[in-house]
């Protein structure tokens, strides 16, 4: 597509975000996303200083609308509320549409209507060509509807190689990102815990600011991510469960005795 500052006067306010969160990943400052879930966190982690972008976690949707992660939700439940957190903020919101729901560009096509400018797709460790292929169909959908897209292409190499050694795990997340780059993907998301070696092979496979991880404990610190040339990292169920640990914590000491912490802030 050509470059978003030339089109800039004529951007629609979708595009413009979906501008302004590719300018962000290709910047060589780490993308920090704190994932949500629901209105409330969004504009909650929104209203955080130095919050730049929102990412929402299809795990924690799923689970606050009662459903179990993989896909169980119906995907129009999983839209209307990505939809009401698009709504909720003016920052450019990213979205984890799990595998596509049967149709991957389909899916993001619906998104994009919604103000989406960003997803993560699983490849669920399809054939290679396959997963490239929706990658493909689903980038040049989005220049169609005029959106410089992020597709977060996931490769499953890792979550799904539990039972390979991290070498086969390595080289094959190396073929797919590489596979789905080439087929239009500005970035490349695979979730691990990664050590240092990894993600700098990652990197150098991929280039600079197209890989995305995921930050769970035990990968490498987010400034060392940062110099090695990551684009972003997430959080996933993550945040969520900090939040719902939170209330338990609230629930303990309240059966102890106790009451709400000092420390709570008036958020809403």
């Amino acid at each position: 597509m050509a470059d978003p500052a030339s089109r800039s006067v004529t951007l629609t306010p979708t595009a413009r975000r979906g501008a302004e969160l590719l300018r962000l990943h290709r910047d060589p400052a780490l993308l920090r996303v704190v994932n949500v879930w629901d209105v409330v966190s969004a504009t909650t982690v929104a209203a955080v200083e130095g919050t730049r972008a929102l990412a929402t976690a299809s795990h924690s949707i799923a689970a606050t609308l009662g459903y179990e992660d993989g896909e169980h939700i119906p995907v129009d439940l999983m839209l209307d509320m990505v939809g009401r957190i698009v709504r909720a903020t003016e920052l450019p919101v990213t979205a984890d549409l799990e595998g596509g729901y049967g149709d991957p560009a389909e899916t993001v096509r619906r998104a994009i209507g919604l103000g989406v400018v960003g997803a993560n797709i699983e490849d669920q460790l399809r054939p290679v060509a396959e997963a490239a292929a929706n990658v493909e169909r689903i980038m040049r959908m989005a220049e169609q509807e005029g959106v410089d897209f992020v597709l977060n292409a996931r490769t499953d190499a890792f979550s799904l190689g539990r039972n390979r050694e991290p070498a086969v795990n390595l080289a094959d997340a190396v073929e797919r990102g590489r596979a789905y780059l080439d087929a239009g993907a500005p970035v490349v998301f695979v979730p691990a815990r990664l050590d240092e070696e990894q993600v700098g092979a990652l990197v150098d496979a991929f280039g600079p600011q197209r890989l995305t991880m995921i930050a769970i404990p035990g990968v490498p610190p987010l400034a060392r991510l940062e110099e090695l040339g990551v684009a972003r990292v997430s959080y996933g169920p993550m945040s969520q469960n900090v939040a719902l640990t939170a209330l338990q914590h609230l629930v303990e000491d309240v059966h102890r005795g106790g009451g709400v912490p000092e420390t709570m802030r008036i958020l809403n």
